[in-house]
């Protein structure tokens, strides 16, 4: 039987009056990547992940979770390229899996995309408050601060994620064009930290190079896997891309290659700046120019971070106002999340409500301590993605495919592999804390979504992703 003509395909292709405006290009679907991969992994992550887990081999660990990212990304586009419509990991799932595993995917990406909104909302503020400091500004401590820590509010953040939810809104043409803006800053700010970084650095501090072991190199990729959620981000762009079946593919892959390779010459040029150890700090890049004396570049640094951050919050929470459109359109969550603004042509009450709720967690709560809850939540998606290619692949060998995953079915394969082994460095909170996770969703789908589902139900035209 063809793929469009199962019940849960037709529902996936059929948007009904929830459809979405088609308005990005292959260009603005890779600067979209580009946006939210290139950002906390190197302005954040890389000094911290050296420092504690894996020392100069910080490198070997970004080529890793590029493997397993790059494996996962040909399966994404083949999908992507056979099924260009909004919701990412879910719709692929739930078009190939059936709407359980869907919804458990759905309900991982919720938290991925929330954690991970509040988590870089929260590493904007630093920057924001160092820059401000460093003009003679300073923001009263207690408004600073969450509760846990002394304060009362974080309020940079808990702001910063409000304008960009509103930016968002307004439009999705208008916010890839602000991304845009903020990718080319943010890119031409990591292409002055290199050539800076070229005359100073010093390769006798790569020795020894992989201090921490094996183990370490292991650890420091599942910590800096953060860093690798931009693709899946632009996938959950396939219903406003003007020709997704090529234009996807293109975005997904181009954006990936660009930012490890950006990853692998930073991380690489850092630990021949300053030794390994005294990397653990919220800003790595500017504190190592600082160390080298040059404080202007440093200063010009911490504005570029200001910028590359608030492109992936930008992305972060477009990607996750996305998936609450998609499920809703499903009837897995309440219809108010899949109405669409007819002026703005954009689903302007899941984008301020879902904003509004990160901008409490940003502003009030530790969220530093389940960060690694994305992490966990995005390797699962990518082995239930790879699943369904292989699946797919098997159901439906005829089936038109714009792009295929090459050397089929090892890629899938060893993206599954890849992503199991990262998953399986990570803490036992974090396992515990993603179990509990998904046990909440299954009871939110047993109580409501289950009963509310239009493929369940048999809706004729019944809006899906």
């Amino acid at each position: 039987m063809s793929l469009f003509r199962t019940k849960s395909v037709e529902r996936a292709l059929d948007t009904g009056p929830h459809s979405l405006k088609r308005a990005l290009s292959a260009t603005d679907l890779t600067l979209l990547g580009i946006g939210a991969v290139i950002g906390t992994g190197i302005f954040v992550l890389t000094g911290i992940a050296a420092a504690t887990k894996a020392g100069p081999a910080i490198t070997l660990s970004f080529i890793v979770a590029g493997l397993a990212s790059i494996f996962t990304a040909l399966a994404y586009a083949e999908l992507a390229s056979t099924v260009p419509i909004s919701g990412s990991a879910y719709t692929y799932s739930y078009v190939t899996l059936g709407e359980f595993i869907a919804w458990i995917i759905g309900w991982d990406l919720i938290l991925e995309y929330g954690v991970a909104s509040a988590v870089v909302a929260i590493g904007w503020s630093g920057y924001f408050n160092h820059v401000l400091e460093a003009i003679g500004l300073t923001l009263p401590a207690f408004l600073t601060k969450a509760p846990h820590e002394g304060g009362w509010i974080n309020l940079p953040a808990f702001l910063a994620i409000l304008f960009m939810s509103t930016v968002l809104a307004i439009g999705v043409k208008q916010s890839s064009r602000f991304n845009n803006v903020v990718v080319f800053i943010k890119l031409a700010v990591i292409a002055l930290f290199i050539l800076v970084a070229f005359r100073h650095a010093d390769t006798s501090l790569w020795h020894p190079y992989v201090p921490f072991g094996w183990t370490g190199v292991m650890s420091g990729a599942a910590l800096i896997f953060f860093a690798y959620i931009g693709f899946d981000a632009v996938s959950t762009a396939a219903e406003e891309a003007r020709n997704p079946q090529r234009d996807l593919p293109i975005g997904i892959i181009a954006s990936l290659l660009i930012c490890t390779l950006i990853y692998i010459l930073v991380s690489g040029l850092l630990t021949a700046l300053v030794p390994y150890p005294q990397l653990n700090v919220s800003y790595p890049v500017a504190f190592a120019l600082a160390r080298m004396g040059e404080h202007l570049v440093a200063s010009t640094i911490a504005v570029g971070a200001i910028a590359g951050l608030t492109s992936v919050l930008l992305v972060l929470l477009y990607g996750q106002s996305r998936i609450f459109f998609a499920m809703s359109r499903d009837g897995l969550l309440p219809p108010a999340f899949s109405a669409v603004h007819p002026r703005f042509m954009t689903p302007t009450r899941v984008i301020l409500a879902t904003g509004f709720l990160v901008s409490l967690v940003a502003g009030f709560l530790p969220i530093h301590e389940v960060a690694e809850l994305v992490n966990i939540g995005t390797l699962s998606a990518f082995i239930l993605v790879s699943i369904s290619v292989l699946v797919l692949r098997r159901t439906h060998p005829d089936l038109p495919r714009p792009f295929k995953t090459p050397l089929m079915p090892w890629t899938p394969l060893l993206a599954i592999a890849f992503c199991a082994y990262l998953i399986a460095s990570l803490s036992a909170f974090t396992l515990m804390s993603f179990v509990v996770w998904t046990a909440i969703g299954l009871l939110v789908y047993f109580g409501y979504a289950r009963r509310h589902s239009h493929l369940a139900a048999g809706v004729s035209g019944s809006p899906a992703r």
